[in-house]
């Protein structure tokens, strides 16, 4: 550099010149000497501990390798070699020298930051492979320690270049505390919401929920510090504020995927002018149906012994007698009892709806064995396509609304 210098000032170069190329030469020098550990650190160290992660049989590493965690940790060692060979190279007191290591140190701050933030996102991926109960709200948490980091490496990049210390910059944070909370009021909702869903295990990773109110229907993908990411069946996302699952209602359908079955509670209307009571020759078509046999010869037993009891004839109108609707609701209650896809330790009812402007409409709660969306459709559409098909063997109608072809009958 000297001779460089020597060589300027002998052939007529002001002093001011001379000045401003031994500053450039030096920091030419040490950008060049920045890059050249950079692409040490990079390339040869990176490519050995690359052989050495693959040669692993653990996964912990692997994920250190997909986080690029290497990678951030050594884009630091370019700025620690700027802060020391800045001052070597350039003149000490220069505000050049001032200015290059007082970047070198806000990238130090700024990289460290990036660095833990890539290994915290290993500890998420880590535990997201191993936790049994995923009720814990990691995610957001990490979030709010990422947050932290990068506000801590703000602050300190602040205090390197106005040189004072951080701990003077803290002590003015009181006074813009408002505002901070104005800023952050989602991140600090969020927060605390995420606390309360993990406390009252609310909700996990892969629960189907329902929200209405935002239209979200499917199953949750994400749960983060200000949104929850909700994957719907016809495959959109839906991003929903962290606080609605505390503050507003919502659906989780994980009871149902834990429990023995899935509920089917449907009706059908039964037209009320086909309502009758069955006569004797009647109930004796009915015996055919193998499960139907022994509920009408109880029945018949229990209503000839009442009859008998109280002196009454076989057709004496007060007698009591079987009605077709309510043979035919005992009929689908054997059905469903004996039907192998019916999970017969819950619920399990057939009952009769007070009566409509469309009819009288039986009620069928019960729970299917398969909880399985495609499967479970198809149990209650096979199920209720046996129901509609021996509905008239009973004389029943099933209502609904005339439709052109009933007028066409009618006409005729």
């Amino acid at each position: 550099m000297e001779t460089w210098l020597n060589f300027l000032s002998s052939n007529g170069a002001s002093p001011e010149m001379v000045g401003w190329v031994e500053h450039l030469s030096g920091l030419l020098v040490v950008l060049t000497l920045a890059i050249i550990a950079r692409y040490v650190a990079k390339y040869p160290i990176k490519s050995v501990i690359k052989q050495a992660v693959s040669k692993s049989r653990n996964t912990y590493d692997d994920l250190l390798d997909q986080e690029k965690v290497l990678d951030r940790l050594t884009a630091i060692v370019p700025s620690v070699v700027i802060i020391l060979s800045a001052p070597l190279v350039l003149q000490q007191e220069h505000s050049i020298t001032h200015i290059v290591v007082t970047f070198a140190k806000c990238m130090i701050s700024f990289q460290v930051a990036k660095t833990i933030s890539a290994l915290l996102n290993v500890i998420n991926r880590t535990y997201e492979s191993v936790a049994q109960e995923r009720y814990i709200p990691l995610n957001p948490i990490i979030q709010v320690l990422k947050l932290t980091l990068y506000l801590i490496a703000l602050i300190l990049a602040v205090s390197f270049v106005v040189d004072r210390s951080p701990l003077y910059l803290l002590s003015g944070l009181g006074a813009i505390a408002a505002a901070l909370m104005l800023v952050f009021q989602d991140t600090i909702k969020g927060f605390a919401a995420s606390m309360q869903i993990s406390a009252n295990k609310m909700v996990t990773i892969g629960d189907w929920v329902e929200l209405p109110k935002y239209g979200a229907d499917g199953d949750v993908l994400e749960i983060g510090l200000t949104t929850v990411k909700i994957q719907n069946f016809d495959k959109t996302i839906v991003t929903v504020p962290t606080y609605a699952l505390t503050s507003d209602s919502f659906k989780n359908w994980h009871g149902m995927k834990i429990s023995g079955g899935r509920r089917i509670k449907r009706t059908i209307a039964i037209d009320t002018n086909s309502i009758r009571f069955y006569q004797a020759d009647d109930l004796e078509q009915l015996k055919h149906l193998t499960l139907l046999k022994p509920y009408i010869e109880e029945k018949l037993a229990h209503i000839n012994a009442e009859s008998a009891e109280k002196n009454l004839a076989e057709n004496d109108i007060n007698a009591r007698q079987l009605t077709n609707i309510g043979t035919f609701r005992a009929y689908i209650t054997l059905y469903l009892k004996q039907h192998d896809q019916v999970n017969h330790s819950m619920t399990c009812m057939v009952r009769q709806l007070p009566a409509e402007a469309k009819g009288i409409p039986l009620e069928l709660y019960f729970f299917s064995k398969d909880k399985r969306w495609i499967s479970y459709e198809g149990i209650q559409s096979d199920i209720f396509d046996h129901l509609y098909a021996i509905a008239p063997i009973f004389d029943l109608r099933i209502f609904q609304l005339p439709s052109g072809y009933d007028w066409q009958q009618a006409r005729r």
